[in-house]
């Protein structure tokens, strides 16, 4: 699984400069983060990441923990904005059955990577509900890392995500259903380049 995954990472080398207009947009009611300003905020989070976890006269293992499938793309992006030796895995989440558009109650949880005396950044696409970070960084802390940091692209202006922990966010947006780099509908979308509203 973690050899598909690198592969994932390699065929997802591309940036969509050049591609071809998605005929997805169709689905779109409206775009809400553009690829330019997500490739911007990626690349500024790579730095506040660097610059608290880098180097500072010890040789640390950073692992990044990966949660899959949402986070595809964007891990991908953030990890070629991190200038130092790190470790990636891969753990799952399932919040969204189907075409639903309301996060389980229970999310789905896979198996955890071994994390122990690591420094680790847990990745995710979305907080919204925050049942799946909470589950899931718990998990790991149990395996006791030297550290743990938390990382999403979005964040919904909720008081259910508001008060999870999680120290470096990308867009605080409002509690609309999004898809595109990465989030999906039933499956679809993830390749669409921006993040957009689908119509309801």
């Amino acid at each position: 699984m973690q050899l598909h995954f690198q592969l994932y990472l390699v065929l997802l080398g591309w940036h969509f400069n050049g591609c071809k207009e998605h005929n997805m947009i169709h689905d779109i009611d409206h775009i809400l983060i553009s690829r330019g300003a997500i490739s911007d905020r990626v690349r500024e989070l790579g730095e506040a990441i660097t610059k608290d976890l880098g180097p500072k006269g010890e040789e640390r293992e950073i692992v990044v923990v990966a949660v899959m499938t949402g986070s595809i793309i964007f891990v991908a992006d953030l990890m070629r904005c991190l200038p130092m030796k790190v470790r990636i895995q891969i753990t799952t989440a399932s919040s969204y059955i189907g075409k639903s558009i309301q996060s389980t109650r229970n999310p789905e949880i896979g198996a955890m990577p071994d994390v122990t005396d690591k420094h680790v950044l847990l990745v995710d696409d979305i907080l919204d509900s925050g049942k799946t970070l909470t589950r899931i960084r718990t998990e790991l802390e149990r395996l006791k890392p030297n550290s743990i940091h938390s990382c999403v692209l979005l964040r919904k202006k909720l008081p259910s995500a508001m008060k999870v922990p999680c120290e470096y966010v990308g867009f605080d947006i409002e509690d609309e259903f999004v898809v595109g780099y990465g989030l999906d509908y039933d499956g679809y979308y993830r390749n669409f380049p921006d993040i957009g509203v689908i119509f309801p």
